[in-house]
């Protein structure tokens, strides 16, 4: 039986392990937890969104968790997570979390920002 106590959202978690062991089997794994931040349905937002897909469907398939957030629609999370600018990537994990504004056009950028290493790069 395991003697660890299971982490409850509602109640702060006893030891900073408890936060930082998911994280590190996230990051282990190569699982990338990315925000995509839009502003409705603007030519920039929609090109990012297609952008941002391909990327994780050409380097990242199977490995990342994807979330689009049109900052219209919540303001609120926009203005808590610093957001002054859409289209905005966040790369949530693996750390460090990083933040990259424009229309996710420049592939080669974007997989350097988020530090995936690709057949071309290796060379």
């Amino acid at each position: 039986m395991d003697n660890k106590k299971k982490h409850n959202d509602d109640s702060p978690p006893e030891d900073a392990s408890e936060v930082f062991e998911p994280a590190l089997d996230e990051t282990e794994k190569g699982v990338y937890v990315l925000r995509l931040y839009i502003s409705g349905l603007t030519p920039n937002s929609q090109r990012a969104v297609e952008n941002v897909r391909k990327i994780c469907a050409e380097h990242l398939a199977g490995r990342n968790q994807l979330e689009i957030i049109d900052v219209y629609q919540q303001p609120i999370l926009a203005k808590e997570r610093q957001i002054v600018a859409a289209p905005t990537l966040v790369k949530v994990r693996p750390l460090p979390l990083r933040k990259f504004i424009g229309d996710m056009s420049k592939t080669e950028k974007i997989l350097s920002f988020l530090d995936v290493r690709t057949k071309k790069s290796c060379r």
